[in-house]
């Protein structure tokens, strides 16, 4: 069980060492260059029990909302400004929508939208502009199509639902560690108030020769 674990955390530890964005690169960001002092601020680099959950739900907001590649980490820096939260988590959780994971969520947005609003549109379109990462005006072209208001507002759903859901779990994690933490030195005062209380034995006797 323990050695699950800790591949587990080393897995964890592979994943944000790859995706978490350095300080320069972020000073390096043509879009943050403007605020580049305030998003590098070290209040937003610390890891709080408020500035964990919104990064997570931050990140995940943008990442799925927001898919047009080499926005998405501008664009969760930028946001975490007004709303507090950790600058490097937000960034590295927009990494969770990436090449393999984008069709499937695509799919769910685009199920969602077209069922609520009652419109079909055309999926291929989309996904080669994704691929071929196609500029602003092929994107702006592409928001007057019949398939994005079925996506957008799929896409506005998930979002906002995978937020809430990763704000309320990482939440409930940096709680639930800081109680491992609470019980822990509960035990460790605990026993040595224990051992601070049992009869200390005699000292040996010299024998006088």
């Amino acid at each position: 069980m323990s050695a699950r674990k800790s591949g587990d955390k080393d897995w964890l530890a592979r994943w944000w060492q790859s995706n978490m964005p350095t300080r320069e690169s972020l000073e390096q960001s043509r879009i943050l260059k403007p605020v580049a002092h305030r998003v590098l601020a070290p209040e937003l680099w610390r890891f709080t029990r408020r500035s964990v959950p919104r990064g997570v739900a931050l990140g995940l907001l943008v990442g799925i909302f927001l898919l047009i590649p080499g926005l998405q980490i501008a664009g969760a820096a930028l946001l975490a400004l007004p709303v507090r939260a950790n600058v490097p988590l937000a960034a590295a959780m927009t990494f969770l929508s990436n090449p393999a994971t984008t069709p499937f969520i695509l799919a769910l947005s685009y199920y969602i939208g077209s069922s609520m609003l009652g419109r079909s549109g055309d999926m291929s379109q989309l996904m080669a502009m994704i691929n071929h990462h196609a500029g602003l005006g092929e994107w702006t072209r592409w928001l007057l199509s019949d398939t994005a208001p079925s996506i957008l507002f799929g896409l506005a759903i998930v979002s906002v639902v995978s937020a809430a859901i990763g704000y309320f779990i990482s939440a409930w994690m940096w709680r639930a560690r800081l109680v491992r933490k609470w019980r822990h030195r509960a035990h460790v005062r605990a026993d040595a108030r224990r051992l601070a209380l049992l009869p200390k034995e005699p000292a040996l006797q010299e024998q006088v020769s």
